[in-house]
């Protein structure tokens, strides 16, 4: 029997601190099974994932139901117990003793604190680069204002954060080029951001992305990088810049690219393939999938997370099928003599817990 008692969830958000009907839980159980964050077609749901089947398997019995129960049973007994203690039970059954969390996304989601006290864990913050970036610019009335502001941004922020993250530093700034730009690409940039920005643009100029994820470089704090659903170009050039800069380079959401992000982990020693939307979107098959990336990527490369957002029922699932499929995994290859059981627990416990605390320093 593997066990993985304790896990580091290396990647997720914060959970609603609001009640939720069947709408809007529906919505987020959609944009986390990869469907998109719109309504599902009319006559249908999104329950009707493998990852709605995922939360409706093991969420039910840690609040007093029977598993497969109806949603709505589901969802009236989650209000009956309240969104506080319903998350509670939830995040504690989960088996998670630490949580990374991503605190850029807006909404009424729990900070740190808030997750911890719930899940009765730690936790830690990870800072997302194009939310600090785009305060940083509303406080800055000039380009070299702004380009002074955003390294002392982000060195100040490493003080604290266990690791920063970028969502479209991969898709806008590294499919462009993989090396730092030059001093008059970034001036130049800055400027047409600023004027864009007192209209409320968003930061998604490639050059200006790709020099903050620089400066995230310099600052030698692990850089965690949302790989998406696209083929992830750019990936290997950056990774070949990065490496001996002491920095290292975390592969989120590479699902279903999974097997590319897998042997970029083997090909440099300082990247590292995250696990969370394999969990998240593949529920019943996420073994086939766990054993294809043992298959390229070496086991001290991989690691846990849940990307949860929103529902702490997302926590609990990613914890779950994590568990059985590296159970099912690891166990068949004891069974038939390929590996010892010794071996066996101990790369379990590295892609749980082990992996995310040496990588980030933690406890």
């Amino acid at each position: 029997m593997i066990e993985t008692p304790s896990l580091v969830d290396q990647y997720c958000h914060g959970v609603l601190r609001t009640e939720l009907g069947l709408g809007t839980f529906e919505a987020h159980l959609g944009r986390s099974a990869g469907a998109g964050a719109g309504p599902p077609a009319p006559g249908t749901t999104f329950f009707d994932t493998q990852t709605g089947f995922a939360v409706r398997r093991w969420c039910p019995p840690l609040l007093g139901l029977e598993p497969h129960c109806p949603p709505a049973r589901y969802l009236a007994r989650r209000r009956e117990l309240g969104v506080l203690e319903s998350g509670r039970r939830l995040l504690r059954a989960s088996g998670i003793s630490t949580y990374l969390v991503d605190t850029g996304l807006p909404g009424d989601l729990t900070g740190p604190a808030e997750i911890a006290s719930a899940g009765a864990a730690a936790a830690h913050e990870v800072i997302r680069l194009e939310p600090l970036a785009e305060q940083v610019a509303d406080t800055s009335g000039s380009v070299e204002a702004l380009l002074a502001n955003l390294a002392e941004a982000v060195h100040g922020a490493s003080a604290t954060a266990v690791a920063f993250t970028s969502v479209a530093g991969v898709s806008r700034g590294l499919a462009q080029a993989a090396q730092p730009p030059g001093p008059g690409e970034v001036r130049g940039a800055a400027g047409r951001w600023l004027t864009r920005r007192a209209a409320g643009d968003r930061l998604t100029d490639p050059v200006l992305l790709r020099h903050l994820l620089w400066i995230a470089v310099a600052s030698g704090r692990p850089l965690q990088l949302h790989v998406g659903a696209e083929e992830p170009a750019g990936l290997a050039e950056f990774a070949a810049a990065t490496s001996g800069l002491g920095t290292d380079v975390v592969l989120l959401h590479g699902y279903p690219y999974h097997r590319q992000t897998a042997q970029l982990t083997g090909a440099h020693p300082h990247v590292y393939a995250d696990l969370g939307s394999v969990l998240a979107r593949t529920g019943a098959r996420a073994a086939a999938v766990l054993a294809e990336l043992l298959e390229l990527a070496p086991f001290g490369k991989l690691l846990f997370s849940s990307g949860a957002r929103a529902l702490p029922e997302l926590h609990v699932v990613a914890a779950s099928v994590f568990r059985g499929a590296l159970s099912r995994v690891l166990g068949e290859w004891v069974a038939d003599g390929a590996w010892s059981p010794a071996d066996a627990q101990r790369v379990a416990t590295m892609i749980a817990s082990g992996n995310a605390r040496r990588i980030y320093g933690l406890a």
